[in-house]
């Protein structure tokens, strides 16, 4: 089996910005995903057994492999499905480093 196929699992709440970041992401690649609506107030078996140190969403499961954090995940998006859709980051190394200054930026001051 590929590194791009398989099973791919989004655990997820609909308000959260950084699961709607993933959820953008993995709609402009084209990709299938089986979607869980997850209580982060009252945990579910999922989210503990898929991320017991964090124990928040986005979580993304790739072959019953969890990828957690929504940074991480667009990038491991990007680099297993790369002939699929326009890239997430630029291709220019600068701006590639730009785009991800930003996107830290605005997690901790934006969203903290």
């Amino acid at each position: 089996m590929g590194e791009g196929e398989g099973e791919l699992k989004l655990l997820g709440t609909l308000v959260s910005p950084y699961v709607v970041r993933v959820r953008i992401v993995l709609n402009q690649k084209g990709l299938k995903y089986e979607y869980f609506e997850q209580d982060v107030i009252n945990k579910g078996e999922l989210l503990l057994k898929y991320n017991p140190i964090h124990k928040k969403v986005p979580v993304l499961i790739h072959n019953n492999r969890p990828v957690c954090e929504s940074l991480v995940i667009l990038q491991y998006i990007d680099e297993v499905w790369s002939e699929y859709g326009p890239s997430v980051l630029p291709t220019d190394l600068y701006e590639r480093a730009m785009a991800r200054f930003w996107a830290v930026y605005i997690d901790d001051k934006v969203f903290f």
